[in-house]
């Protein structure tokens, strides 16, 4: 049987994904030792992490754009060197501001080069599992937290912290580079092309800006930025709350853990209900266990509520993430795909920067996390109801091109 090149596309895809989301996010891992060895503040060093959220919201928009016109090996490529040449550099960084622009814009740039612009580039390549193919590529993504930090930690318990970060950068170039070159444009699919006539959603000859000015594009882009201000909080805090609870430190980050596992399933499990029942019907759902997950925290105090709790959510948040993608697909064409994903990832990216600011205003001002766990709630229900009030999908007949 010979293997559709498109489940290669995936598992590229999930690869690069997991080793530029595990580079960006093994910051956590570095945070303590850079500051003991360098003398840095840790807010200082942590603003490395919200300049990369920014970085790779504003340039998943403009990769996306690059994609759509020279497709998507050049753009992940530029990726792929981008992201050993960011961690290269930060690791000979000499003062707080080289690091912070090396690692926060560098390394954010390569990764926005990476995430959207290939999940986007998987959406074109399958119609009757789309949802389960960008989940796949998602959960790829989902591990990195479990495989890339574990070695960063492995590294800096053998070698001072700037040795490390090397290997990682070596690292990068060597994995992602060559998978890079697998990655292909979809062949082009019937309904893609230009089509006269007035323009409809998911109408062939829509333009960029008629995209990201439709009713579909500004729906999901709510919802988008909505969901990730509601889970990034809870995501970024409840290790800090579950200490503030009495939890000992290393039991409060294994509840991390478990969201993270959890989340794998919740990708799988989103994306073959996302096939069968349709992706906005998925999203909604997930949207709503998402939100009450997060109010549950609230009421959480015991390890065991607290795993449980984390289980839920972390299905729910893991879950939904890919399904914007297969929604946006349904909308619009895949030749301004990278465009308009990009541009819904640079909106998501600000509410996903949101999140942990607040909490920790929140905990500043009021000593407590409990208004932030609220808060998560209302947001996550509002994400929700944007949701309802997505457009009826386009008819076939209204996709195709209409006869000359």
């Amino acid at each position: 049987m010979k293997l559709y090149y498109g489940w290669v596309v995936v598992a590229a895809g999930a690869l690069m994904g997991c080793v530029a989301i595990g580079t960006v996010f093994s910051l956590a891992v570095f945070l303590q030792p850079i500051s003991e060895a360098t003398g840095w503040s840790r807010t200082g060093i942590s603003m490395a992490m919200t300049l990369d959220f920014i970085t790779m919201g504003v340039g998943a928009f403009f990769w996306g754009a690059i994609m759509d016109r020279f497709g998507p090996r050049p753009v992940v490529l530029s990726g792929a060197v981008l992201l050993g040449l960011g961690v290269a550099l930060a690791s000979r960084a000499g003062s707080l501001l080289e690091f912070q622009l090396a690692y926060g814009l560098v390394v954010g740039a390569a990764a926005g080069a990476i995430f959207a612009p290939t999940i986007a580039t998987v959406t074109g390549w399958f119609e009757k599992h789309r949802s389960l193919a960008v989940s796949l590529v998602s959960a790829g993504m989902g591990v990195a937290p479990m495989t890339i930090s574990p070695f960063a930690a492995w590294l800096i318990s053998t070698y001072d912290w700037r040795t490390a970060q090397m290997v990682i950068a070596v690292m990068a170039w060597v994995l992602i580079v060559p998978i890079a070159l697998l990655v292909r444009r979809a062949p082009a699919v019937a309904g893609d092309g230009a089509a006269p006539g007035s323009v409809t959603p998911g109408d062939p000859g829509m333009s960029v800006g008629q995209a990201l000015r439709s009713p579909q594009f500004i729906v999901l882009s709510l919802v988008f930025f909505c969901c990730c201000a509601a889970h990034s909080g809870p995501i970024f805090h409840t290790v800090s709350y579950a200490i503030a609870c009495g939890l000992g430190p290393m039991a409060a980050v294994t509840i991390y853990s478990v969201e993270g596992l959890a989340g794998l399933g919740g990708r799988l499990l989103f994306g073959i209900a996302g096939d069968r029942f349709g992706a906005r019907p998925a999203l909604v759902a997930g949207l709503m266990v998402q939100a009450l997950a997060a109010g549950s925290y609230y009421f959480t105090r015991q390890l065991g509520e607290f795993y449980a709790v984390a289980v839920v959510f972390g299905v729910a948040y893991g879950g939904v993430m890919p399904l914007y993608a297969v929604i946006a697909r349904e909308y619009f064409p895949m030749r301004i795909m990278g465009t308009v994903f990009g541009a819904a990832t640079m909106v998501s990216a600000l509410g996903m920067a949101l999140g942990p600011a607040v909490g920790g205003w929140i905990y500043d001002t009021f000593n407590g996390y409990g208004f932030l766990y609220i808060g998560s709630l209302g947001i996550g229900i509002g994400a929700a109801a944007i949701a309802l009030a997505f457009p009826p999908l386009p008819s076939a007949s209204r996709r195709q091109p209409q006869p000359a």
